[in-house]
C-alpha cells in the first residue's frame, strides 16, 4: 500500500468506553470523536487496536446499549471512502459480524502485517503474545471457548452485560490493571515477543495496544516495538506519514 502525498495512517487503542461507568467514560468518548473528526482530513486509513469498549459481545439481534456517537462518527469516516481496519482486544473478544455489516469496517482476532511506502508493519492488540501474560491466557481459552460462549448467549442480556461490565472492571487479570506499569525492558513480554518474531523475518515497525503505555522501543536493526497507550491516561496515539512511524498526544484546546 503507497500512502498519496499529504495522507497519513493514524492508529489508536484502548478507548475502554463504558469503564469504570458510561457517564464517567462519556467525556473521554467525546475527546476521541473529535479526534477521530480531525484526523479524517488527511487520513489515508485509520487502524484500531482493540477494547475501543471495556466490553462488548454480540448476541444474535443485540449488541450493548450506548457508544453511538463513535460508531456514528465511524460509519462516516467509512461512508466517506476511509478505510478503518478494527484488531479485537481482550474487552471486545466477542465481535462477530455487527462493525463488518453495519460499518463497514473489517475485524480481525489476530495480528497482521502490511507494507506501507516499503516499510514493513506488524500490527495486532498484542494481548496473550510473548512469555508472559499467563493469568489472562488461561481466561482466553475460556472466553474463546465455542461451549462457554453458547451458554454465555443464554443469559438475558440484561444480565449478561452487567455482569461482565463488573468483572471487566473489578478482576485485576481482565481489567489489565495489575499490569499498567513499566516492567523494565528485559521484562516486557511484548518486547521479547517482537525479538523473537525478528529471527525469522525482518519488521520495521511492531504495532500494539494493550499494555496502557505510550512506548517506543528498539528492538532490532532498524526494528521499533510502538505501544500506543491509551485514551484512559494518555490520550496517545500513532502516525505514519509514509517514512517514519511516530508516537503523539492528542491535545483538545477546547476541553
Amino acid at each position: 500500500m503507497d500512502i498519496p502525498k499529504g495522507k497519513k495512517i493514524y492508529f489508536a487503542s484502548d478507548n475502554h468506553l463504558g469503564a469504570p461507568t458510561r457517564k464517567k467514560s462519556f467525556p473521554r468518548e467525546q475527546k476521541f470523536v473529535k479526534w477521530l473528526d480531525e484526523v479524517k482530513k488527511d487520513a489515508h486509513c485509520i487502524f484500531l487496536l482493540g477494547d475501543l469498549f471495556d466490553f462488548w459481545f454480540e448476541y444474535k439481534t443485540v449488541v450493548p446499549k450506548g457508544f453511538v456517537r463513535v460508531l456514528g462518527k465511524l460509519a462516516e469516516i467509512t461512508d466517506a471512502g476511509i478505510p478503518v481496519y478494527y484488531f479485537v482486544g481482550n474487552h471486545d473478544l466477542w465481535m462477530h459480524g455487527y462493525f463488518e455489516e453495519e460499518l463497514n469496517i473489517p475485524v480481525y482476532h489476530k495480528p497482521r502485517e502490511y507494507t506501507f511506502n516499503g516499510k514493513s508493519f506488524f500490527i495486532g492488540h498484542g494481548d496473550g503474545l510473548g512469555p508472559g501474560d499467563k493469568g489472562y491466557k488461561r481466561m482466553k481459552k475460556v472466553f474463546t471457548n465455542p461451549i462457554a460462549k453458547w451458554f454465555y448467549r443464554w443469559l438475558h442480556p440484561d444480565v449478561g452485560v452487567k455482569l461482565a461490565q463488573h468483572l471487566s472492571v473489578k478482576n485485576k487479570i481482565i481489567s489489565g490493571d495489575e499490569d499498567v506499569k513499566f516492567l523494565g525492558e528485559e521484562n516486557e513480554w511484548l518486547v521479547q515477543y517482537c525479538k523473537r518474531k525478528l529471527e525469522d523475518k525482518h519488521r520495521d515497525y511492531f504495532v500494539f495496544g494493550h499494555r496502557h503505555l505510550p512506548l517506543e522501543i528498539e528492538v532490532g536493526n532498524n526494528s521499533t516495538y510502538i505501544n500506543l497507550g491509551d485514551w484512559i491516561n494518555y490520550y496517545t496515539y500513532g502516525v505514519f506519514e509514509g517514512e517514519k512511524m511516530q508516537l503523539k498526544t492528542y491535545e483538545d484546546k477546547k476541553s
